[in-house]
């Protein structure tokens, strides 16, 4: 029988996470590319070296501007120690001057890695549930989840999550479902903050897909993108904080 849950109780996060270990994060960190993550399951491995029981294989989707930072990311998969094995089932394909979901570039894999260095069931055991695929860009993880409870029982899940997982863990988006919700105060932002974030606003870095990535927005701020990710991320937690 299907889990209830009353509707006041919902709360829709996307949580924006790293942890240790983590050949995604490493990978998007290296190349100039991200990742979707739409689906993992068991599959043993041949290398009786490691324990069958500890392997999975997922379904990724690496997309970029150009074919070249999307090959240079699958050569970071395939050398990465936390990866066992990188399957190209879909070779890459460009798509300059092309409608798509993704970037002009993108190709299709099957990873196969240790589960251990996911955070997939350390967030379903604190009670997070995946909603949506898995976003990864410049070595950040973003996993749209459910989660029942009030803020402060929120809170301390995500705490004990932290510390479990030896993770960061914010929250970069959360939507109760028992609330309505206004245009953000952005009173409370520093000018440089408020700048740059109606700037991300303007050329739809928020949206899905992005209309512009972290390296194209940092240089029309004049900043780079460490600073560039520093305003955002205190401009977000400000902004959510009014929730």
């Amino acid at each position: 029988m299907a889990t209830e849950y009353r509707t006041e109780d919902t709360t829709s996060l996307t949580l924006d996470i790293w942890h240790p270990n983590c050949w995604t994060l490493e990978v998007t960190a290296q190349a100039d590319a991200d990742l979707i993550a739409h689906t993992v399951y068991k599959a043993p491995s041949a290398d009786e070296s490691r324990s069958a029981e500890s392997l999975v294989r997922g379904h990724f989707t690496a997309y970029a501007d150009t074919t070249q930072e999307v090959k240079k990311l699958v050569a970071a998969a395939e050398q990465s120690e936390h990866t066992q094995s990188v399957m190209e089932f879909e070779r890459c394909h460009d798509f300059t001057g092309r409608a798509t979901n993704y970037g002009n570039a993108s190709c299709e894999l099957f990873v196969e890695y240790d589960h251990r260095n996911t955070m997939s069931d350390a967030l379903l055991s604190h009670g997070f549930i995946h909603d949506a695929p898995v976003r990864v860009r410049d070595g950040r993880e973003y996993w749209p989840v459910v989660a029942t409870g009030d803020r402060e029982d929120l809170n301390a899940r995500l705490d004990s999550l932290r510390e479990e997982k030896d993770a960061d863990v914010s929250v970069r988006r959360v939507v109760s479902s028992n609330r309505s919700h206004s245009q953000p105060n952005q009173e409370t932002l520093s000018e440089r903050q408020r700048e740059v974030f109606e700037l991300a606003c303007t050329h739809d870095y928020y949206a899905w897909p992005r209309g512009i990535t972290t390296k194209e927005l940092a240089k029309k701020t004049d900043i780079s993108k460490t600073t560039l990710l520093e305003h955002l991320r205190k401009a977000e937690a400000k902004l959510l904080d009014q929730e």
